[in-house]
């Protein structure tokens, strides 16, 4: 089917630093960790000003603009949009927030994740505006000018926000086209066996055990695919909850199959018949909200952000009836200000988290009924999402990375947890985020978003290097610039000779290294 090409901008503001969070530490190589991103003023030098109605035109000045080299701008390509935000103004740090510009596939689109009210784009001009109603009946719009093209697939400009006619937000923005890195063909090292679209939601997630693929979607379920003829994936069961579908994180022990719900917690599946799951309850009793999951020997973690920011540690010796053992929470966090637990990781009796704003954080689980908090790494404006850890050449290696502009992977030497050291870096184009991770000896395998799926050597962890990679991304695909979090978002290296990659719009990716 042939799809109509809007504008495909993807906008994304990074969360704010906390405002009461201790300084983030210098590794002790003596380098200062600035973070993912550093701040280096106003992205273009057009200005915001209050005149009515609100996101109009006329509240943008852009005589210190340069419209003539707007001329050829890329209207058929995907762009990430990094936005810098001067008002409201946020006390003793920048102000970025988090949110995303959608465009659709019909000629309409959508900027901000809502319909296009408005959209000029000339070689002379740039201009978009946006508008939503809530079941409240509060009005939001966005507009966004663009002031000058600094060089071909990068655009900058101002935006405004408005909520019921005045102004919420404001500021500049800096977007750059999405396109893989110059001469770099499509794969390298990695081939294509299958591709299976799912139909409802967004994939997010997979785990593969007993031949089969469990591919959890963002508003679409539980969808269950035989793989044992990678090459044609077979669906035997969608599950669906039209009360509960908002399901990120799967994982499996034995014949139990674990989903991380956002209303129930963890929903627990029984394997039984492993093409047909069944639904047997979910643990806590209480119902919460859980983004991810992992499974080490005779426990399950499962990573809750809201309310409270914790880890819930269970027991699953009998893996059908996970007994809750204890709440892990990081020292000091204001869930308020930090953000929760993403991601986790265990190994050898410690619990590996990534505590967003609040950082790396290690803590011990030799008593998983107390966990208890040994060190922590954080960096400037920390947004940690995901890592994995292994012994590498003897030594304690933990790899980490964020889930903001400009994240790239980073290496710690974990011998000592009181203090975890910076050894190593990796980094692609910049304004593409990392996801998740899964490490196989000395191969790392990276869900690096729009960049798909990329695997690095890590014999030598301070050195990490690229040998093999498989580019999802296409901008022509059905639901792309949709948002900073999209692309290949799931992996699994289950040990059978495939990788499993999850994309979110192409969906099951089955792989072959060569």
């Amino acid at each position: 089917m042939r799809h109509a090409s809007p504008l495909l901008l993807a906008l994304f503001l990074s969360l704010p630093a906390c405002k009461d969070e201790p300084v983030p530490p210098v590794p002790p190589q003596g380098s200062f960790d600035l973070g993912d991103w550093i701040d280096t003023g106003a992205f273009a030098p057009c200005l915001v000003v209050t005149r009515a109605p609100c996101g109009a035109r006329n509240n943008f000045e852009s005589g210190a603009c340069d419209p003539a080299s707007l001329a050829e701008f890329d209207t058929e390509a995907a762009y990430t949009m990094h936005l810098r935000v001067t008002r409201p103004a946020y006390e003793n740090a920048l102000g970025f927030m988090n949110q995303a510009m959608l465009p659709s596939a019909s000629d309409a689109g959508t900027a901000g994740g809502y319909p296009l009210t408005e959209r000029e784009i000339t070689p002379r001009s740039f201009f978009l505006t946006s508008q939503h109603e809530d079941l409240q009946g509060r009005v939001t719009r966005r507009a966004y000018l663009g002031c000058r093209q600094p060089e071909p697939g990068h655009l900058q400009g101002c935006y405004v926000e408005c909520t019921n006619d005045a102004v919420a937000a404001q500021g500049t923005f800096d977007a750059w086209k999405v396109t893989p890195v110059e001469n770099e063909p499509i794969d390298s090292a990695l081939a294509q066996l299958s591709e299976t679209r799912v139909d409802l939601g967004t994939p997010a997630d997979v785990y593969v055990t007993h031949g089969h693929a469990y591919v959890v979607s963002l508003r679409g379920g539980l969808y269950v695919y035989d793989v044992r003829e990678p090459s044609h994936p077979v669906l035997t069961e969608h599950v669906f909850r039209e009360a509960d579908n908002y399901w990120n994180g799967v994982w499996a022990k034995d014949n139990a199959l674990y989903v991380a719900s956002a209303a129930r917690g963890v929903l627990v599946f029984d394997l039984e018949d492993p093409a047909h799951p069944v639904l047997t309850g979910a643990a806590p009793v209480q119902s919460i909200n859980v983004h991810t999951l992992f499974v080490t020997d005779n426990l399950l973690l499962a990573s809750s952000s809201d309310p409270d920011g914790v880890v819930l540690v269970f027991d699953i010796s009998q893996p059908l009836r996970p007994v809750l053992l204890s709440q892990f929470q990081a020292n000091g966090f204001n869930p308020s200000r930090s953000y929760g637990p993403h991601d986790m990781f265990a190994f050898e009796r410690r619990l590996y988290v990534n505590y967003w704003g609040a950082g790396y954080v290690v803590a011990s689980l030799e008593d998983p009924t107390a966990p208890v908090e040994l060190g922590r790494y954080r960096y400037a404006h920390s947004t940690s999402h995901a890592n994995a850890v292994g012994r590498i050449q003897g030594r304690l290696i933990g790899f980490e990375g964020g889930e903001d502009w400009n994240a790239h992977l980073r290496v710690m030497d974990l011998s000592d947890p009181s203090a975890p050291r910076l050894i190593g870096e990796h980094q692609r184009t910049g304004h593409v985020s990392i996801h998740n991770m899964v490490l196989v000896g000395t191969r790392l395998y990276v869900a690096w978003y729009h960049e798909g799926v990329r695997v690095l050597d890590v014999s030598t962890p301070e050195h990490p290097r690229e040998v093999a990679w498989f580019n999802t991304f296409r901008s022509t695909d059905p639901r792309r610039g949709l948002s900073f979090y999209e692309g290949t978002i799931g992996i699994r290296v289950p040990g059978d000779g495939y990788i499993y990659a999850v994309d979110t719009s192409r969906g099951l990716l089955v792989l072959s290294e060569q």
